[in-house]
């Protein structure tokens, strides 16, 4: 492995500006990182405009060892130039909504440079969608791709009446993050790399990061399908009641706080079995859950901040997540999470063979409550490149970047 120190001497660029991008890229200042933040039009109208008075980072930051950085930073840079931006960077830091990135790396390819290592928050087949595009585009530049499972915390940004404020809160850190590198063969330096961002300094000081086994596990691993699609399909009726028929402020809703139950929570721990089938039949991995961790307000949530035994019992208060939303069912807890998630795994499980009565059935249901085709819209197979290939062939493309072609 090469050494990576020259790193500590070199700026971060955050491509992407929305809420996880501006956290991440405020993180980093605050750590004592140069930081370019950059966005493409038309999103950049909104997304960089009302920094001049730096972007703030705030709240209780809740994690197991206490980490937590607070300040308001400003940025070496702020550009919409993806050229500029990453001219100046050896490490690009990706944290754009999925339903975005193969736009967006459309538009990044012709600007790689030898070397450069990319961090996809969260991954969610990012890394499949980024060499996909490199092969269309014939680029053949030697860089490390990769991504991980979640974001280095939760955060939600600020807002006022209509207006989104430079400013985000930050409810937890997480103390450990499962991430992988596609190809598996750039394992450890993908790794080592995060040494030297320091928005992964909660991570790197509490329990370290996880290797995934390769990026099928990070999708696998992302939490947010298990936890978003039930509660909100589960909780539609109270999401529009609350508020209105009860509750006294919309704005202190919350899935965990008012929807989760041990009913809900079974429906999760059926998804998560569901996934977990697909995985071994795919011979890949998938983080680890106890059947018990899912029967609590904090459900599988808690572990990634608090550790395996985190766990707020159903009749207790979750303070951290008051107010965490969402505020209608038309949300991206269903929009991202169905199709790119669920639709995913009902894919992968026609491929190996594996029943997913479950994540069909949420699928379904997103579809008749918004009054789309999510089976039509979600990602597939062909989309992420992979569904030529059989078992072996796709395990020796994930961990060796040997690439079988059509």
């Amino acid at each position: 492995m090469r050494d990576l120190s020259y790193l500590n001497e070199k700026p971060i660029a955050v491509l992407g500006a929305g809420g996880i991008g501006k956290a991440i890229a405020t993180d980093c200042v605050l750590g004592g990182q140069d930081v370019i933040l950059c966005d493409i039009e038309p999103f950049a109208k909104i997304s960089l405009s009302n920094l001049d008075n730096g972007f703030r980072l705030h709240g209780d930051q809740l994690s197991r060892y206490g980490f937590r950085r607070e300040g308001t930073a400003h940025f070496s840079k702020v550009t919409t130039s993806l050229k500029e931006a990453m001219d100046a960077a050896e490490i690009l830091i990706v944290a754009v909504p999925a339903v975005g990135h193969t736009s967006f790396f459309t538009q990044m390819i012709p600007y790689l440079r030898d070397g450069q290592i990319i961090h996809i928050f969260p991954d969610n087949y990012g890394s499949l969608l980024f060499r996909k595009v490199m092969r269309e585009m014939n680029s053949d530049k030697r860089i490390i791709v990769g991504g991980w499972s979640s974001a280095p915390f939760g955060s939600r940004l600020d807002m006022e009446g209509p207006y989104v404020l430079p400013s985000t809160r930050i409810m937890y850190r997480a103390v450990t993050l499962r991430g992988a590198a596609l190809p598996m063969a750039d394992q450890e330096e993908f790794l080592e790399s995060i040494k030297y961002i320091r928005a992964m300094d909660g991570i790197n000081t509490g329990d370290g990061p996880t290797s995934a086994d390769t990026v099928m596990d990070t999708g696998f691993s992302n939490v947010n399908p298990i936890l978003h699609c039930p509660g909100v399909i589960l909780g539609a009726g109270t999401i529009e009641n609350y508020g209105v028929m009860y509750g006294d402020n919309k704005k202190d809703f919350s899935i965990y706080c008012h929807v989760y139950s041990p009913t809900v929570s079974r429906i999760q721990y059926s998804v998560y079995k569901e996934e977990s089938a697909i995985a071994e039949a795919m011979g890949v991995g998938i983080q680890y859950f106890r059947e018990e961790q899912f029967y609590s307000r904090s459900n599988i949530l808690g572990p990634e901040y608090m550790g395996d035994d985190m766990s707020v019992p159903f009749e207790d208060v979750y303070e951290m997540a008051i107010g965490t939303g969402p505020f209608k069912v038309d949300h991206r807890y269903l929009t991202e999470d169905i199709p790119i998630g669920c639709h995913v795994y009902h894919e992968l499980g026609k491929k190996f063979g594996v029943k997913t009565p479950v994540i069909d059935s949420m699928i379904t249901m997103a579809s008749a409550m918004l009054g789309r085709d999510f089976y039509a819209e979600g990602y597939t197979l062909e989309y992420l490149d992979i569904a030529h290939m059989n078992k072996e062939e796709l395990l020796d493309y994930l961990n060796n970047g040997n690439y079988k072609n059509k």
